[in-house]
């Protein structure tokens, strides 16, 4: 039988077309408009098969014997399970008080409903302290988003003359994304890459910028003191529609490109032709990502880069960035449910806890932070949904000490994981053709498409939706979560846009509520405080931050241990994001790890002569937090200078845990974003005995 649905193995959320037979997926093909040949093939789709039926699934619920995290695990059926954690949240409430409660969420699962749901489960029983990891992934990134013209825009590549494409390399994490990159390369766009690292997408530009890597707000002022010196902004656009363009001007001009070249690795005409071809080449559309998340300086960062987008009149513009129309839909977080008094452990960050209606916490450092030192008050016992901390946080040395010191740990997922380690209870988690759910995606579009269940659950697995459900009855909150099944929970959200899910599953392409609209913002202004595109950001100044990106002129080095470069004269890069995984997620699944494989760390051919390295020799990199050790592969793909360490194979590898490099005392002031994805470090060859040992 051939089935409709949405893949949730990454956060792309393809449209697919599964076969299942016999109640087993068999395969998964991605739909799309273009011919097979032109596709983008994505091995994890290839392998969902795999994936789905893998051995290691989770199958049944595991408790710790005596509840001590020393102890063995034991199978255990679905209701002494679910007793023993509604147990905890009963007596970590009754004794400290619901906020010593935490809930984290990685990216798994999804966000999307499921987020809704546990917000509203968590706010009902009465603690703030809901966090998800978008510090480091996305959100903080939309907050610069938001600040700037009130939405995170979203590129038309179909219809753009020019595409600039900052810190993203949607060849391996969005294969849509990426097929429509290239079909407006095949009809004659324009391709500007920024991007440390020369990726496939990199390869494929008229222009890479190697920028030294996070600093690419420095490069983005000397773009738009480019466009301004030369008179190539929008100037009815900016006139009209922006608020501190003179601001701007003035901070801008602190960095012409014969001073920041140097500075960022850059030819400062590379610096200046980039920024004439983005702005004459209306419509153009720029495209951010993840490069720009995991740097200390990302709120602002974004917030440069995201200006040139107004400077140059390429908001909500046919092939420029649209400003999402959101569907309709009900806010299910009761938030207004909370004590009034209830503080949550990431009160430093205020702006960050409340920019977005329904975004909620993500300052996920807070977590160790509340853990090992009590601030600003301790955190008990943690739930930790689809994620996986001890491997994938920054300094993961001492987030896996914080898991340590918990009183009570609960894990959600689908496998076990080097998190769940420290678990007392673990909870099997459905995959994503095991379950129906609602997507971001949806949300916050006007094109809704529902994730349908295909296949039922593996084992003894439970949809995310149902343990929380489940959970949330035993705690006696049955009037808040009312509903027999998610298809009733996922009406309820949206019936103030009259669209049901049986509505969703007769049209399973999924449905547009309205058509897609320009130019919004001429009958609505923008979405900001004063309905223009905030240059100069009134919010911020008042709040004690730049109302400027760089505005005091260049900041302290961004790369993290800045202070200790003497010492560690390299520059560590977190990356690449291998299209085969996503994240810490599928290295144990055998049809997408080849045998023998090791990860490895990328490094120039004269920076492997400087060091004294082999193709294929073991080393040990070294920073302030600690030390992991992989196989050189030399490649001119990466900058003298610089390491590009294989991210996510401390899952398999503990010696490979790139985290255990990394810092996260020093964090963004708005955002506790730390410097996770670069870090000065040091390369040491190994003793030929150890290095023997090792690879026996």
């Amino acid at each position: 039988m051939k089935k409709t649905t949405v893949c949730r193995l990454c956060s792309a959320c393809c449209p697919v077309s599964v076969e299942v037979v016999d109640g087993r997926l068999v395969s998964a093909r991605r739909q799309s408009p273009l011919p097979e040949e032109r596709q983008r093939v994505c091995p994890k789709l290839s392998a969902a098969a795999a994936i789905t039926h893998a051995p290691e699934r989770l199958r049944r619920p595991l408790l710790r014997e005596g509840g001590r995290r020393d102890g063995a695990w034991r199978e255990a059926d679905w209701d002494e399970a679910l007793a023993v954690v509604a147990e905890g949240f009963r007596s970590f409430g009754d004794r400290y008080g619901a906020s010593s409660v935490g809930w984290l969420r990685g990216m798994a699962a999804d966000w999307g409903a499921p987020w809704d749901y546990v917000n509203r489960f968590m706010n009902v029983y009465g603690s703030p302290n809901t966090i998800g990891n978008g510090s480091v992934c996305h959100v903080a990134r939309e907050m610069a988003h938001q600040y700037t013209y009130g939405a995170m825009t979203m590129p038309q590549v179909a219809e753009s003359r020019c595409m600039l494409i900052w810190g993203k390399n949607d060849l391996n994490t969005n294969p849509p994304a990426a097929d429509a990159i290239l079909e407006a390369r095949r009809r004659g766009a324009v391709l500007i890459v920024v991007d440390p690292v020369r990726t496939a997408l990199a390869e494929e530009a008229d222009l890479w910028l190697q920028v030294k890597p996070g600093h690419d707000g420095p490069l983005a002022m000397a773009m738009i003191h480019e466009i301004i010196q030369q008179g190539l902004y929008d100037e009815a656009f900016v006139r009209d529609w922006t608020l501190g363009f003179e601001e701007l001007r003035q901070a801008a001009a602190a960095f012409p490109a014969e001073q920041v070249a140097a500075r960022v690795w850059l030819n400062p005409e590379d610096i200046r032709r980039a920024a004439r071809i983005y702005a004459t080449g209306s419509p153009a559309s720029l495209i951010d990502g993840n490069g720009l998340d995991m740097q200390q300086h990302v709120f602002d960062d974004t917030r440069a880069v995201c200006m040139l987008r107004a400077l140059t009149g390429n908001l909500d513009r046919p092939g420029g960035d649209l400003l999402p129309q959101p569907l309709p839909a009900a806010n299910m977080q009761l938030r207004e449910r909370l004590p009034a008094d209830a503080r949550p452990i990431t009160e430093a960050y205020p702006l960050f806890n409340g920019f977005h209606h329904n975004w909620g916490l993500h300052a996920q450092s807070c977590i160790p932070d509340a853990i090992l030192d009590g601030t600003p008050y301790p955190l008990r016992m943690l739930v930790v949904q689809a994620g996986n901390p001890a491997v994938t946080m920054a300094d993961s040395r001492r987030v896996r000490r914080a898991l340590a010191q918990l009183e009570f740990l609960v894990v959600i997922d689908p496998f076990a994981t080097r998190t769940s380690e420290f678990a007392h209870v673990l909870l099997p988690a459905c995959g994503c053709f095991e379950k129906t759910q609602l997507n971001r995606a949806s949300l916050r579009h006007n094109r809704v498409m529902l994730q349908d269940q295909v296949l039922p659950p593996v084992g003894e697995s439970r949809p995310d939706w149902w343990i929380v459900f489940e959970l949330a009855r035993r705690l006696g909150m049955e009037r808040d979560f009312p509903w027999e099944s998610v298809e009733q929970a996922i009406d309820d959200q949206l019936q103030p846009s009259g669209i049901t899910v049986a509505d969703l599953r007769a049209h399973p392409g999924g449905i547009s509520f309205g058509d897609t609209r320009f130019y919004k913002y001429r009958e609505q202004g923008f979405a900001t405080l004063s309905q223009k595109v905030e240059l100069f950001s009134p919010r911020l100044a008042a709040a004690g931050f730049p109302g400027i990106p760089c505005e005091a002129g260049w900041k302290q080095d961004p790369v993290s241990f800045a202070e200790q470069r003497d010492g560690y004269p390299l520059i560590g890069i977190s990356g690449p994001r291998d299209n085969r995984f996503t994240h810490s997620q599928f290295h144990r699944i055998a049809d997408l790890v080849q045998e023998g494989e090791q990860p490895e760390v990328r490094i120039h051919p004269r920076e492997a002569g400087r060091l004294a390295v082999t193709d294929g020799e073991r080393v040990k990199i070294v920073t302030p937090r600690g030390e992991v050790r992989m196989r050189v592969h030399i490649w001119d793909g990466v900058a003298e200078g610089c390491l590009l360490l294989d991210w996510g194979w401390g899952e398999t590898d503990p010696e490979a845990n790139l985290n255990d490099l990394t810092d996260d005392e020093r964090r963004n002031p708005v955002t506790a974003t730390p410097s996770s994805r670069s870090f000065y470090c040091q390369l040491l060859k190994e003793p030929p005995a150890a290095a023997a040992t090792i690879t026996a």
